[in-house]
């Protein structure tokens, strides 16, 4: 038997493991990639980067990273320098900017894979300076009002103008972030617009990035020479409404084990905190918190449901059916009474999320954004990929 004999075999193996697994996750490479390219559409004249972090918001940093650079990215932004040189694998001529910066004992593996650390503080650019064999490329966060990371805008600006700073420092970027940019309405962001614009041009000819996937949709004077666009990529609101103008990426479902009647007046799940109104037929499903189907989408028994009364909602045969009871670790109970009882059967599918229960819609019955319910995807989905055309 040939070696391509062997390779079908292989891919016919994966192909049935997903077909037949508990809790399965399809992440369209495809719609990725033409995510990015909506963003770098709305970007103008500024290059656009991709925003990698955290295993890619959960769906993998190899086959989104190998996806988006074949597609033409170029510059990419990681959390860790662990990040950066899985990715350096699959962007092998790209810019990867570490986030958190340059710490003692993690310089080998920038200098080993090329990594561009994203300094925050007058502590780690004296760390940088004094580890650094020469003139190596860095980036400077300014911190323009989010209180979180980065030089005050007083700071970089003395640093711009210091002739006395030593030559093996590069700055390749000035960066800073929105803390309001989802809310266009938002004075905070034309504040930061204005302290960021005086930092920028104190680095005259120095690349400057100030907006996130919100920040790009605020407009042109929001864009400088690139933009970083994270949650956009995975289809993902940063602003209300956005996920709109992007395609769904991630699609999770998970099989029914079991579909069971019960009577009016019985109870369901811990707590007996969901009473039945009427006869009932429910499934349960093989994905639970452990699967990072948040405990807080329950349809009853979670403090949320006193805020918000309705829990989450799956989706099967063209229904969409509400959760009954609280989500245990590794089951879901759905009710499924207005299904018509031919159409499902133990072994069939619910999507959790995807193209017919969107991602914001789920985070939001569950009282947290997109952004958590995609990086808590956990281990146990089985993956499917599937590739740009």
């Amino acid at each position: 038997m040939n070696d391509y004999s062997n390779d079908l075999i292989d891919d016919e193996d994966e192909s049935q493991v997903f077909d037949t697994a508990p809790a399965r996750l399809t992440v369209d490479l495809g719609a990725i990639v033409e995510n990015w390219k909506t963003m770098r559409a709305l970007s103008g004249g500024a290059r656009t980067a991709a925003v990698l972090k955290a295993d890619a918001y959960g769906l993998g940093i190899e086959d989104v990273g190998e996806a988006l650079y074949a597609a033409g990215a170029q510059d990419f932004f990681v959390a860790v320098p662990e990040e950066g040189a899985t990715l350096r694998e699959f962007a092998p001529d790209a810019r990867i900017f570490v986030l958190s910066g340059m710490w003692p004992g993690t310089e080998a593996l920038f200098f080993s894979y090329d990594l561009v650390p994203v300094l925050a503080s007058e502590e780690q650019i004296a760390f940088f300076t004094s580890v650094v064999p020469g003139p190596y490329p860095c980036a400077l966060q300014v911190d323009t009002g989010f209180n979180r990371l980065g030089l005050t805008p007083e700071e970089a600006i003395a640093f711009a103008g210091d002739a006395s700073r030593p030559a093996n420092i590069e700055p390749v970027l000035v960066l800073s972030h929105l803390a309001c940019g989802d809310d266009p309405a938002s004075p905070m962001n034309v504040e930061q617009l204005a302290r960021f614009s005086q930092v920028a041009n104190a680095f005259e000819g120095i690349e400057a990035s100030l907006s996130a996937s919100a920040g790009i949709f605020l407009g042109s004077d929001y864009h400088f020479d690139l933009t970083r666009p994270g949650i956009a990529l995975y289809g993902g609101d940063s602003q209300v409404g956005t996920s709109k103008r992007l395609r769904p990426v991630a699609t999770a479902e998970a099989r029914i084990v079991q579909i069971r009647s019960a009577r009016a007046g019985e109870t369901v799940s811990y707590g007996a905190t969901t009473t039945l109104s009427r006869d009932s037929r429910l499934a349960i499903v093989a994905a639970g918190y452990a699967d990072g189907y948040h405990r807080a989408l329950s349809g009853s028994g979670t403090p949320l449901r006193g805020a918000v009364e309705q829990g989450g909602y799956g989706f099967v045969a063209g229904h969409r059916v509400p959760i009954a009871g609280r989500i245990t670790m590794d089951m879901t109970i759905f009710d499924v009474t207005d299904v018509p009882e031919r159409t499902i059967r133990a072994g069939d599918y619910i999507e959790l999320i995807g193209p017919n229960m969107p991602l914001d819609e789920a985070a939001a019955a569950a009282g947290t954004i997109g952004y958590e319910m995609l990086t808590s995807l956990g281990l146990r989905y089985t993956r499917r990929y599937t590739q740009p055309d």
